[in-house]
């Protein structure tokens, strides 16, 4: 055993590994018996393809290059794409259209070339035609459109057939084809706060007739709409406070079908997503949420008996049910297990692989396995975090030394964070970091009470409960109170500024595309978040004061400690301005600061080389700050204030 510090452990997992031989695997679906599926490939700058299987049992592209499969309604995408009767319907990333492609042919385009996205699809056999999510682009003098379109399949000629509001999303058909239900919202409100569903049939030119509201107002949210195998339409509602299944009845009410303080959803960022499927008519496989993980379970519809089932897994997504009902695919993750798409015998529970989401395999004792903390926080309140405590079979630190700590804020802000394996934070772990990956005040899968404890108080709850975390943690003597720190991404970034700017517990932190200024975000960002910040901050204008209050922007002179910032260029969600007025005030002021940008990235980074160095750069930065030395060659990072001065620009400096 090597005796070093923490931070300075030599460590087998290696910023290459995190992201080498890595894609992600999402959106499972069954069609004539034969499982296809998508994958998103760092190595081929993020390029998402639809794969299946060939009679051999191997994975087979169906997408040919240079096409990616991916949309970009609501700027954060979703489903795009389906399959039926082995024809592979989707949207293509570099054009926004629709394509046609059957088995071992080159794709057809159906829609013109023009700015419109499209997402969401579903096959309407009935009428040969595509329903979906049209967002139109095409007038920027006003805000986008979105609507429910119908897609001719021969003539690619598009009928509208719900339009008015604001959103839409889940258009779905009932097995007969003779019925359409979908959601949809209205400014200010966000499909978490409150949606409505709405059931309308379908005459007989295929128009909706007759639409009424099911279930839905501005103070509930419906999730993941879906028909059962005999027609009776299921749904996800919180009007309990927990987003329990619920279905529409032959009389025409609503009821619960399992109540349990559990969650049967998250929240609606991307299109297309389900927590649930049917294995007959009297049974739903169901991925429920409880104390931050998730279980899957057999849901019996007639009574709402929830039986786990038991596979030794503890992350779940994109579940469907082959069509004999005794086997389930989904893609399965724990704390120690790289995500897979697995084929799960339902009796057993046994899990066997279709693909794996990455080849790298580590030694189990290089692995450090998350603890999941319920801590004090503000208000006698109680918050929830993962705590993975550092871990390498080759070191142990010197007598008395204690870890340096990094806090992990995520994204949405409501969203949550799981306890599936991440070399990502192993990464962080096996080098001698404890890292704490809180679910703080807002984040989903702890009841809607949970998430509402963010309403008007984003920059607050959300970076006390993450100083309680750490706070807790040092209580505990697990961490070094002089050497904490804090990264986020996006919302979460926004979170690690404030964290950084107006309290004292934080010696360093990171932002990745996070937000400065929420005026210039307010004034700024897409049509999906336009006024999500209503909710998070306050009105704007009207609480314009307090949207100057809570930006870190404003409050420079009150930042004094080193931190780093990592930008995507062409960020429509975080513009990168809110990242270079923050650096650049950092400058003037003295204050250690690195900014790495990365001109081809979006919001989130895809491309291999960016991610490994975004990973790289920030170890190195806590390197410089906290005064350990890394095991490994790193390529530096530019450090202004502490490097020595140079008249490089911002984007040479890097």
């Amino acid at each position: 055993m090597i005796v070093a510090p923490y931070g300075a452990w030599k460590s087998p997992i290696s910023a290459e590994l995190v992201v080498s031989r890595t894609v992600g695997i999402a959106g499972a679906q069954i069609d004539s018996g034969k499982l296809f599926w998508m994958e998103g490939r760092a190595e081929e700058k993020g390029r998402c393809v639809v794969v299946t299987v060939d009679d051999d049992g191997k994975s087979v592209d169906i997408t040919p290059p240079p096409y990616y499969v991916r949309t970009q309604v609501h700027e954060y995408g979703g489903r795009a794409w389906t399959v039926h009767a082995g024809i592979v319907y989707f949207s293509n990333f570099p054009d926004g259209r629709l394509y046609r492609q059957s088995s071992g042919e080159a794709p057809i385009p159906l829609t013109k070339d023009e700015p419109i996205r499209y997402g969401d699809m579903v096959v309407d056999q009935h009428r040969n035609r595509l329903i979906a999510i049209r967002e139109d682009h095409s007038n920027p003098e006003r805000e986008a459109t979105n609507e429910v379109v119908a897609v001719d399949l021969e003539s690619g000629v598009v009928t509208v057939l719900v339009s008015g509001n604001d959103f839409y999303v889940s258009p779905r058909l009932s097995t007969d084809g003779f019925r359409l239900t979908w959601l949809t919202w209205n400014h200010p409100d966000m499909p978490w706060h409150g949606t409505e569903l709405w059931l309308a049939d379908l005459d007989s030119s295929g128009v909706p007739a007759q639409a009424r509201r099911i279930a839905g107002s501005r103070k509930e949210s419906i999730a993941s709409p879906q028909f059962s195998p005999d027609g009776v339409l299921y749904f996800v509602s919180d009007i309990n406070n927990w987003w329990n299944i619920h279905r529409l009845t032959d009389s025409g009410s609503v009821e619960c079908v399992c109540s349990r303080e559990m969650e049967f959803a998250r929240p609606h960022w991307a299109l297309g997503y389900t927590s649930f499927a049917f294995s007959s008519a009297s049974e739903a496989l169901v991925i429920y949420f409880s104390r931050g993980r998730a279980h899957l379970g057999r849901l019996d519809l007639r009574i709402g008996d929830l039986v786990e089932v038991e596979t030794g897994f503890e992350d779940f997504d994109s579940v469907v049910s082959d069509p004999s009902g005794e086997h389930a695919f989904a893609v399965v993750g724990s704390s120690i297990l790289a995500p897979r798409l697995a084929r799960i015998h339902l009796s057993s529970g046994n899990c066997e692989t279709v693909k794996l989401s990455s080849s790298v395999e580590v030694d189990e004792r290089y692995l450090s396995r998350p603890e999941a903390i319920e801590f004090p926080t503000t208000h006698d309140r109680t918050a929830h975090a993962f705590y993975y405590p550092p871990r390498n079979a080759d070191h142990q630190a010197p007598e008395g030394d204690l870890p340096p700590l990094l806090v992990k804020s995520h994204g949405g802000p409501t969203s949550s964070t799981t306890a599936v394996f991440r070399l990502g934070i192993q990464y962080w772990t096996s080098r001698g970091f404890g890292v704490l990956d809180v679910n703080y005040s807002g984040s989903a899968g702890f009841g809607r009470a949970y998430r509402d404890r963010l309403a008007g108080t984003w920059g607050l709850v959300d970076v006390e409960d993450c100083e309680a975390g750490a706070h807790y943690l040092v209580d505990r003597g697990l961490a070094d109170p002089e050497r904490l720190a804090i990264t986020g991404g996006s919302a979460g970034g926004f979170t690690t500024l404030c964290a950084l700017t107006f309290g004292n517990t934080f010696h360093a932190g990171a932002s990745h595309f996070g937000v400065s200024d929420l005026e210039g975000l307010a004034l700024e960002t897409h049509k999906f978040e336009s006024h999500y910040l209503d909710y998070l901050i306050g009105p704007y204008p009207e609480a314009k004061s307090t949207y100057k209050e809570r930006s870190p922007i404003n409050f420079v002179e009150k930042l004094s400690c080193p931190s780093i910032f990592f930008q995507g260029l062409e960020d429509r969600v975080v513009p990168s301005n809110q990242a270079e007025l923050m650096v650049d005030a950092l400058r003037a002021k003295g204050v250690p600061v690195a900014y790495v940008p990365f001109p081809e990235e979006h919001h989130g980074f895809r491309v291999e080389a960016n991610i490994k160095r975004a990973l790289e750069g920030e170890f190195y930065f806590y390197s410089r700050v906290f005064g350990y030395m890394p095991a490994d060659p790193i390529e530096p990072v530019h450090i202004h204030n502490l490097d020595v001065p140079s008249d490089e620009s911002r984007e040479t400096a890097v």
